[in-house]
C-alpha cells in the first residue's frame, strides 16, 4: 500500500459534475445527477444513500465498468478515461453479490486469485495462508465454493482481495450476510490497513458500521448529493433532535401503547416513535419537553421506570432526517 499524502490539495479520488443518463421510453433519465467529491489519501469514505439512489452506478463508472455520460474523474490524480488499465491494477473491489469459482476449494479458488495478481508462488501461499486465517476460513480451505453458506462465500470474497497490495478498495455493501463477528473481524482490519495509508470507498445500509468507521459521508439520493461532511459536523448540524430512551419495568400495555399514539399524533415535536416489548423510543426535536410530559403522565399513572436515557442523534438519526428534509 503506499503512503500517499494529500498535500497540495491532491486527491485520491476527485469527480467533477460526473452525469450518468439513461434513454428510457424516449425520455432522458439522469441516475447520476451532477455529482462532485473529493477523498482524501487514506481515509475511510462513506458514500450513503437509499436503494436506487445511484450508489452501485457510481461505483461502476469509478471503477471503469461503466462510462459516464459527462463529467471528469481523477483516481490517483490521474484521468480515468486514459488511465484506467494502470488505476486498476492499484484498486480492489468487493461488489453487493458474492461471486465465486463454484468447483475449486476455498483455498485453491484464493490461490488462483493471487495467481492472476502476479504473486510469486511462495508469497502467494503464504499470503493465503496468512488471510485464511485472518478471515476465520482455515477450518473450510478444503470445502468447494459452491458448497459455502452466504456468509461463507462473503468472508472468502473480502479475504482474497487483500491478497494483493492495493491504494484504493471499493466496499459495495461488503457485510452483507457475515455474522457480527465476521463484521467487526472486517470492521476493524479494514482501519488497521486505512493507518497504512489504504483509501476506502464504503456503502452500507448498516449505519453503526458508519459511525465506527468512516471519516466523510455523503449522502446520495435520486442521483444528487444531498449532504457531504464529517460524522460529528453533521451530528452536529442536525443536534436538535434528540432521541429518549424510556424503559419500563413491566411489558407495555394498551394504555400507554395508546398514550404514545396520542401523544406522537397531537405534537409537532416528535418525529418518530417506536417501542419494543418494554422500550419507547421517541425521536424529538423538543426532547426536554417531551420527556417532561412523558415522565410526570407515567408517575401519575404509577407506571414504573427502569431507566431513560436522552442520546444525542445518531448517523441513522442524520440519514433519516436528511432524507426526509430531502422530499
Amino acid at each position: 500500500m503506499s503512503n500517499n499524502n494529500n498535500s497540495n490539495n491532491r486527491f485520491c479520488i476527485s469527480v467533477k459534475n460526473l452525469v450518468k443518463s439513461y434513454n428510457t421510453s424516449n425520455i432522458k433519465r439522469n441516475t447520476i445527477d451532477n455529482i462532485s467529491f473529493d477523498i482524501d489519501y487514506g481515509t475511510v469514505f462513506g458514500f450513503l444513500g437509499p436503494n436506487g439512489a445511484g450508489k452501485t452506478t457510481t461505483i461502476k463508472i469509478l471503477t471503469g465498468i461503466l462510462q459516464p455520460t459527462t463529467g471528469s474523474i481523477k483516481i490517483f490524480e490521474k484521468d480515468i478515461k486514459n488511465n484506467i488499465k494502470e488505476i486498476k491494477r492499484r484498486i480492489g473491489v468487493v461488489t453487493q453479490n458474492p461471486s465465486f469459482e463454484s468447483n475449486l476449494t476455498v483455498e485453491r479458488s484464493m490461490e488462483l486469485y493471487g495467481f492472476l495478481w502476479g504473486n510469486p508462488s511462495n508469497m502467494n501461499k503464504d499470503k493465503v495462508r496468512e488471510m485464511l486465517d485472518l478471515f476465520d476460513l482455515t477450518s473450510i480451505r478444503e470445502v468447494r465454493n459452491e458448497d459455502l453458506s452466504i456468509g461463507q462465500r462473503r468472508r472468502v470474497q473480502i479475504a482474497r482481495e487483500f491478497l494483493h497490495d492495493m491504494d484504493l478498495l471499493f466496499l459495495d455493501e461488503p457485510t452483507v450476510g457475515l455474522d457480527p463477528r465476521a463484521r467487526r473481524n472486517l470492521l476493524n482490519y479494514i482501519k488497521k490497513q486505512v493507518k497504512h495509508g489504504l483509501t476506502v470507498f464504503f456503502t452500507t445500509h448498516i449505519m453503526e458500521e458508519v459511525d465506527y468507521l468512516c471519516d466523510q459521508i455523503c449522502i446520495i439520493n435520486k442521483g444528487k448529493i444531498i449532504e457531504f461532511d464529517t460524522p460529528q459536523i453533521l451530528k452536529q448540524k442536525y443536534g436538535s433532535t434528540k432521541k429518549i430512551e424510556i424503559i419500563l419495568q413491566n411489558p407495555i400495555s394498551k394504555q400507554i401503547h395508546d398514550y404514545f399514539k396520542k401523544l406522537s399524533a397531537n405534537s409537532i415535536d416528535i418525529e418518530n416513535i417506536e417501542n419494543t416489548e418494554n422500550t419507547f423510543s421517541i425521536t424529538s426535536n423538543n426532547p426536554q419537553n417531551i420527556l417532561l410530559s412523558t415522565v410526570n403522565y407515567l408517575f401519575q399513572n404509577n407506571i414504573q421506570i427502569e431507566n431513560i436515557s436522552l442520546n444525542d442523534p445518531s448517523i441513522e438519526d442524520v440519514f433519516l432526517k436528511a432524507l426526509k428534509n430531502n422530499k
